[in-house]
């Protein structure tokens, strides 16, 4: 299907009946420990970015211009970061630094912020109902922080597309390889009369691959009807002991009400080391500041470790 295109996409940003995004920030981050002892994970950077930070442009870029981000003890950083910097930004300006002015100004420049805490890590159906009475009784976005979707996808926007036309909930699906779905939740899907959207029948959490509906898992996009929050209040806790969203649009899927968009463009998952060091490799080879030159030593760096030279001016004499 290659990249996705938005009919909005060069025409400036639509009115949308959507216009609230959610985006859960309160795990723990122990995978990156001691990174994450006092850093949220979510404020990792990725080349010079914190994760976060192109989650949230990714709503905006979609219209979404009210954000709520559910966070938890230790995520002072996380405010802090979308709101002004008065006395760095004093300095830079002082400095006539016009670049690095802008850099620090656009995170609070980019849609309306809000938080609120979590109180206990319950999962992230929990997150999700946290947010109740912020989002009230609109469809809302749900972006997960450990999927970042490349800048130049309009994946977000198609999903709310899929919703403008079917109303309901409306799901990000993506084929993996049998031996993956264990990872993921995992959608039993219809097709329609479109090739990148599917009607979602049933969700299972994590299954194993012979129990698996299918090779569609769902990753952290979601633009959920506000009737999840009640679906949410009486679902019990499920894996891990958490209150599963997917149980949620299980339970929602079988009104058929909940729409898959299938998704097989660029997606960088940056939630364990190994892949985040790739997505950090992967942008910055993709960008026009620091590709070039960064490209050319990784060849440089990789011939010599083929060629096992690497780190030998560092190893003992014999």
């Amino acid at each position: 299907m290659g990249r996705m295109t938005s009919p909005h996409s060069s025409a400036g940003t639509p009115a949308r009946a959507v216009r609230k995004a959610v985006v859960p920030a309160a795990g723990l981050g122990t995978r990156f420990l001691p990174a994450t002892k006092a850093t949220p994970k979510e404020m990792l950077p990725v080349v010079d970015k914190p994760a976060i930070q192109y989650v949230v442009e990714e709503a905006a870029a979609a219209g979404l211009d009210d954000i709520l981000m559910v966070t938890g003890r230790h995520k002072r950083a996380i405010e802090d970061h979308f709101d002004s910097a008065f006395e760095l930004e004093q300095a830079l300006a002082a400095k006539g630094d016009a670049v690095r002015l802008d850099a620090v100004r656009d995170p609070a420049r980019l849609a309306g912020i809000h938080h609120i805490r979590q109180g206990e890590p319950l999962g992230l159906g929990h997150a999700v109902l946290c947010a109740r009475r912020h989002v009230g009784d609109q469809p809302f976005a749900v972006l997960l922080g450990d999927d970042l979707i490349d800048p130049r996808e309009t994946l977000l926007s198609r999903m709310l597309d899929v919703r403008d036309r079917h109303g309901g909930s409306v799901i990000a699906l993506m084929k993996v390889a049998p031996e993956q779905i264990h990872l993921y939740g995992c959608a039993a899907v219809e097709t329609t009369g479109e090739d990148d959207v599917v009607r979602v029948t049933g969700l299972v959490e994590k299954p194993s691959r012979r129990d698996a509906p299918s090779s569609y898992a769902v990753i952290g996009r979601y633009v959920l009807e506000p009737a999840v929050f009640d679906t949410l209040e009486r679902t019990p806790p499920g894996r891990g002991g958490e209150i599963q969203l997917t149980d949620a649009l299980r339970e929602l899927a079988t009104s058929g009400t909940v729409h898959g968009v299938v998704f097989d463009g660029l997606r960088y998952d940056t939630g364990d080391k190994a892949d985040y060091l790739r997505t950090v490799v992967r942008l910055a080879c993709d960008r026009d500041d620091l590709g070039p030159e960064f490209v050319a030593w990784l060849k440089e760096f990789v011939a010599a470790l083929d060629g096992g030279t690497v780190g030998e001016h560092s190893r003992p004499a014999a």
